[in-house]
């Protein structure tokens, strides 16, 4: 398949980036799990664990992508898979999103826990099963699709350390303003 020698330098990168972050999220959940907030293993499984998924699948789709298939079908099936997977995890994140009590999402958190995986998803999905028709463009969408579950997970790792170093530090103001709204919310 000739059509991906032109994209070895674009999944390389890809897939070297998301794996280093990937390292890099472990060490920074160790680093911040001294103070971790209440309900904490909910808030994590719809938070953290989707970050590490997301790079994930970058990482899985550029490896899948520099392999040697002798045909194209071969990737169009596992990218339809991962995508319809995706998007049934991406529909039980905002499930978790949702039962967790440790923090109160907001529009933005929605959007990058939820939509946009949820859009990169579903766009990897659609490219497999347009791959056979159109490789060209579905050689795009599916570049596309890595790259932005790559800046997804980006977006919500520095997002995660920021709520943790600004917010969630013992005696810090942040702190005290985000319990006073924590328990006006409550009432």
């Amino acid at each position: 398949m000739t059509e991906l020698n032109e994209w070895d330098s674009f999944y390389v990168i890809v897939a070297s980036t998301a794996g280093a972050l990937i390292g890099l999220q472990f060490v920074v959940m160790t680093l911040i799990s001294e103070k971790p907030p209440e309900d904490a293993e909910r808030a994590s499984a719809a938070f953290a664990t989707p970050t590490i998924v997301h790079f994930s699948a970058s990482f899985l789709v550029s490896a899948l992508m520099r392999a040697p298939w002798p045909a194209i079908v071969y990737l169009t099936v596992l990218f339809g898979v991962i995508g319809g997977v995706g998007i049934i995890y991406c529909a039980i994140v905002a499930r978790r999103m949702k039962k967790q009590a440790a923090y109160r999402p907001g529009f933005e958190d929605w959007l990058f826990h939820v939509v946009l995986p949820m859009a990169s998803y579903a766009l990897l999905a659609s490219a497999a099963l347009e791959a056979a028709a159109h490789t060209q463009g579905a050689l795009f969408a599916i570049a596309a699709a890595a790259l932005l579950l790559l800046l997804i997970g980006i977006h919500n790792a520095w997002d995660a350390v920021a709520y943790h170093v600004l917010v969630n530090v013992p005696g810090s103001n942040a702190e005290a303003r985000h319990k006073n709204r924590k328990n006006k919310e409550r009432s």
